[in-house]
């Protein structure tokens, strides 16, 4: 068993290529449980996932706006979670993080562990020559071409899971299938879409990491899968 005692360290596991979105919760949830029983140190998990659409648990399917065959035929699975937020949508180009923090034992609130989240993907932005920022009452990160990242979390017994979604090369037309988490007034975009550039997804997942222990501070001792 790991001490219990809190450092500047945690752990960081970046999982190669694109991974099914049920292999990354099925993670996720022995993360968790070995977080809870201190047989781990806090973790982030940095990812891509295979094209999917979730629903999360205070939404419902109507924010899918295109028919199940539809989606079927472009490949995108539909996944309810138990996540907060609404509908979105997850792919390739796509940098999820899936943090496994003690927010208890950091002293993190709920509405100060989901402002760090938006606060990563401000300064994964900034990186990456793009100026993003908040927008006053709605969740995530947004420019002036509209949403950049999104977040929706889930808090167990003081234990984060889910997490953020950053958008730095998606294919940006599967976002046509959603309302994406609840507003049809607001455009989704990326990194490459602001830039007109093709960005590395190895030096954007960098940045998303960099910005994490900044924003965390945290050192991440890191393990590729």
């Amino acid at each position: 068993m790991m001490s219990s005692t809190l450092n500047n360290t945690a752990d960081l596991t970046v999982l190669e290529g694109v991974t099914p979105y049920d292999t990354a919760l099925a993670l996720q949830q022995a993360a968790v449980a070995k977080r809870r029983a201190r047989e781990i140190p806090d973790t982030l998990m940095v990812l891509e996932h295979t094209p999917v659409i979730t629903v999360g648990r205070n939404a419902d399917d109507a924010g899918i706006v295109a028919s199940l065959d539809v989606l079927e035929g472009q490949g995108i699975q539909v996944r309810h979670t138990d996540r907060g937020g609404q509908v979105t949508y997850h792919g390739p180009g796509q940098i999820i993080g899936y943090p496994i923090i003690d927010l208890r034992a950091r002293g993190l609130g709920v509405r100060a562990y989901v402002s760090r989240l938006e606060e990563t993907m401000i300064i994964a932005a900034q990186t990456l020559h793009v100026t993003a920022g908040r927008q006053q009452g709605i969740v995530g990160v947004f420019c002036d071409q509209g949403k950049l990242g999104a977040v929706g979390v889930r808090i167990a017994n003081g234990i984060s899971y889910h997490g953020f979604a950053f958008n730095v090369a998606p294919h940006l037309a599967h976002y046509q299938h959603i309302i994406p988490c609840g507003m049809a007034d607001i455009p989704v975009t990326s990194i490459a879409e602001v830039t007109g550039m093709s960005p590395s997804i190895r030096a954007s997942r960098q940045a998303v990491i960099d910005a994490f222990e900044v924003v965390f501070g945290v050192h991440l001792l890191t393990s590729t899968r």
